[in-house]
């Protein structure tokens, strides 16, 4: 098995998670910015790539508008990101859509891409899966991510139940799901993470239930 060529890619860890009605829910925002936190810490140590994403919209929308409060990094990331990162802007909740970014991973020699930040239930789903036809391994750590609480015409669902139940869709087929920690001893030693596989999961959820 090969060594990975890992990159750390922050996925909108900006202000408008942390004040309004895209509160971070589950786990606690505390916690997972914590984890966002450790994570940097382990890529600079490492001298991993850092790829920081920010999600923007045109001044006057009501989120993530282009130079607002809201659009800004929180700033204990901002701190943390050094001068080598990339710096990137997307309109959609896929990262590849951010103009030449693919590429970018490409001609750097990264093949394996590391997700953190916000959310689960959007960003962090659509990326891992835009990944696959592009030929990008991903890992999500499933501390250093989060979800809100939903409800709509079709149901509701907690933010728990939103994160728990998309981290074990996500390592079922497109990523390796595993916590900041396990991540951090798996960079030092160069290691690739496992995950499982469709059929695996469906025996075993049967198995389960």
């Amino acid at each position: 098995m090969t060594t990975p060529r890992r990159a750390l890619v922050l996925i909108d860890v900006q202000q408008e998670y942390f004040d309004g009605p895209l509160n971070i829910q589950y786990p606690p925002r505390d916690e997972s910015l914590k984890n966002i936190l450790r994570a940097m810490d382990v890529a600079a140590q490492a001298d991993l790539p850092v790829v920081a994403v920010q999600h923007e919209y045109p001044e006057g929308t009501p989120v993530f508008a282009a130079g607002s409060p809201g659009w800004e990094n929180h700033p204990e990331v901002e701190r943390r990101i050094g001068p080598t990162a990339k710096r990137v802007v997307k309109n959609h909740s896929d990262v590849f859509t951010a103009t030449g970014l693919a590429e970018w991973f490409r001609e750097n020699g990264i093949d394996t891409l590391t997700l953190v930040g916000y959310m689960t239930n959007n960003c962090v789903l659509s990326t891992s899966a835009a990944a696959e036809p592009l030929g990008f391994t991903i890992e999500v750590l499933s501390d250093a991510t989060g979800a809100v609480h939903l409800a709509n015409e079709a149901g509701t669902a907690s933010a728990r139940q939103v994160h728990e139940t998309l981290m074990t869709l996500l390592h079922s087929n497109w990523a390796a799901v595993t916590t900041t920690d396990t991540w951090a001893s798996a960079v030092t030693g160069e290691d690739r993470l496992a995950k499982s596989d469709l059929v695996t999961s469906a025996t075993q959820g049967l198995a389960a239930h």
